[in-house]
């Protein structure tokens, strides 16, 4: 029999595995934290429900941006810049109740002094952490981004602030020349040169899992995508200290971060950049991702809800949840849910069997 290399590399890399994996979405409103003229929220976190009510942490910002070379130091260059995080709480997960900041800049100076942003919230042993990144000032092309933590007794706070972050930018590239420019190297470095961004946390194999997008020094564009990576940091201890992955980069494609434990692994969703983009992933060991399915499009900068218990079904980890669109001149939250013919499959399977 002879075969097309389309129909080996359909055999090889197994694209006609079960249909589990596959899913669609369709995204609603909600109330309380949805579009506001003149106010910025976005990236929101995982859901988590402590006692009867959802919690969610994101990015808040207010007024304008302006871009960058303005001239102007102080000029906002982007929606996630002089952000605060906020959080929100619901009955439902539709009427949502805005709070206020859970975690707010630091004073000038401080490693945190120019925006904190792009959240993600742990519930462990009783205690509520949240990772995040921060930027300091001055905000220019090639500023390096850090990612920080942040832990309370309720998830209603107060939280305190890691003295220093917990993963920051290897800087082992070069730049060429003076001008701010963040493409013009002379070497790239790693794939995390630059910038560390979109932390997720989770306690797995005993101990703790930092994924985190990474940008660097000089990115290209390649194979029509942009070059960010995903990468994992571990650590014994929660707060810290946390060491980079020597299989790093885990993914080849991905810009926010989506993963949720299931099976005793972790899965990934990889909406968009680069060539697995728009793609569900799952690794065992949490490190060796492998394409489980190829979707249309799903949500962006989605933040699932966290089910206590998800090993019933691969998309558990991604039912419903938060995510944002920013078409419009301020970006707000939605929902999202997965389709409803998605769910009876993966409910009754028995009829595909």
């Amino acid at each position: 029999m002879k075969l097309s290399s389309a129909s080996k590399r359909a055999i090889e890399r197994n694209y006609y595995q079960s249909c589990e994996w596959f899913c669609d979405f369709k995204e609603s409103g909600i109330e309380g934290i949805g579009y506001e003229k003149g106010i910025h929220r976005r990236d929101p976190s995982s859901v988590i429900k402590v006692g009867d009510d959802y919690f969610v942490w994101y990015s808040r910002s207010v007024g304008p941006h302006k871009g960058f070379h303005t001239g102007d130091e102080e000029a906002k260059v982007f929606p996630w810049d002089y952000c605060d995080i906020w959080y929100a709480v619901s009955k439902d997960g539709y009427r949502w109740e805005e709070k206020g900041p859970a975690v707010v800049r630091g004073e000038r100076g401080a490693y945190d002094d120019r925006s904190v942003f792009t959240p993600e919230i742990l519930e462990y042993e009783g205690k509520y952490y949240l990772v995040y990144q921060v930027v300091q000032h001055p905000y220019v092309n090639r500023s390096f981004e850090s990612i920080a933590i942040a832990v309370a007794d309720s998830p209603h706070g107060p939280f305190t602030k890691s003295k220093e972050p917990i993963l920051t930018p290897t800087k082992d590239g070069i730049w060429e020349g003076e001008e701010d420019n963040r493409f013009a190297v002379k070497k790239k470095g790693s794939f995390d040169s630059h910038k560390v961004h979109d932390p997720i946390l989770f306690a797995f194999r005993g101990k703790f899992y930092l994924y985190y997008k990474g940008e660097p020094m000089g990115e290209e564009l390649y194979m029509g995508g942009r070059e960010t990576k995903w990468g994992v940091a571990i650590a014994d201890n929660i707060l810290g200290p946390y060491h980079r992955s020597e299989y790093n980069p885990v993914t080849n494609s991905g810009h926010e971060t989506c993963l949720w434990q299931y099976n005793g692994g972790i899965a990934a969703f990889l909406r968009t950049d680069g060539v697995e983009k728009n793609t569900i992933q799952f690794a065992e060991d949490g490190i060796n991702f492998e394409i489980k399915s190829v979707i249309k499009q799903g949500p962006e900068a989605c933040g699932p809800y966290r089910h206590l218990e998800s090993d019933s079904n691969p998309l558990k980890g991604m039912e419903w949840g938060l995510c944002h669109d920013v078409s419009q001149d301020y970006g707000f939250i939605k929902r999202f849910d997965i389709d409803e013919w998605q769910k009876k499959v993966y409910t009754n399977r028995e009829m595909y069997e």
